[in-house]
């Protein structure tokens, strides 16, 4: 059982090519909304997001999935790359006089590239510390955007053994059939309710589902980031790490 993916964590793995689940070509729109007990202040920008679709491949700028310092995500069957921008935390860095061997401005593009077992556990039943799987709950479905909607429940058990469960709502008509921007789901989430810890939380819905409207240009990464190796990357993580373990211990 794989532990829960990160961007970050570029480790480069053999490829295995799947055929395509599903032919959908489209653009799948969400709203953002605080639902938890605890109200949230959602920023403009934020409040809507979205997703490109072309069969197996996939596209976002939404901040709710690709993340605070990643400005954008391609997804093209089980290969990911998201171009992400450390330049303004590196200048501080550098600003306080640590040194790095990489040299550029911070603007990355980090691959990641699976293989089809990488998720074979993934529907199995786990209850380690860190790990994760999906109860796919027979039977259960809504309507959300004009799609029949099926129900998974993320399970996640911390080191108390405490189980974490994320409720989220997916159509196996659109996207992968192994969706690595979602944790290795069989298709598209449609609705998802996220725990942001003291009460708080934050629900994305999709509100239309737009087909057609999407042509190769839409798929294309942009131009400006730096592509490290393997090697390059992590040495970038281990330095990016202990600076910041000794600017913590000041």
């Amino acid at each position: 059982m794989k532990k829960v993916l990160t961007l970050a964590a570029a480790m480069v793995i053999t490829f295995g090519s799947l055929m395509a689940q599903n032919t959908f070509k489209g653009i799948v729109k969400y709203k953002v909304e605080s639902t938890g007990e605890v109200s949230m202040s959602i920023p403009e920008e934020a409040a809507t997001a979205e997703v490109k679709v072309s069969g197996d491949d996939m596209y976002t700028k939404s901040a709710i999935f690709a993340g605070g310092l990643t400005e954008c995500v391609l997804v093209q069957n089980l290969k990911q790359t998201a171009c992400m921008d450390y330049s303004q935390f590196l200048s501080y860095l550098r600003s306080q006089d640590f040194e790095f061997t990489y040299e550029g401005s911070g603007k990355l593009m980090i691959k990641n590239e699976y293989k089809a077992s990488d998720f074979d556990s993934v529907d199995i039943p786990d209850t380690e510390p860190g790990h994760f799987y999906y109860e796919y709950v027979a039977g259960e479905t809504k309507q959300i955007a004009g799609m029949t909607a099926k129900k998974i429940v993320r399970h996640r058990y911390d080191d108390e053994g405490v189980d974490h469960p994320m409720v989220m709502w997916y159509s196996d008509e659109i996207g992968p059939k192994i969706n690595v921007l979602f944790g290795g789901i069989k298709g598209m989430p449609l609705e998802c309710t996220m725990d942001q810890g003291e009460g708080r939380a934050i629900t994305y819905t999709a509100t239309e589902i737009v087909k057609g409207k999407v042509k190769e240009a839409d798929f294309l990464l942009p131009d400006g980031y730096d592509t490290l190796s393997e090697e390059e990357l992590n040495t970038l993580g281990e330095e990016l790490n202990e600076a910041i373990e000794l600017l913590q211990g000041e």
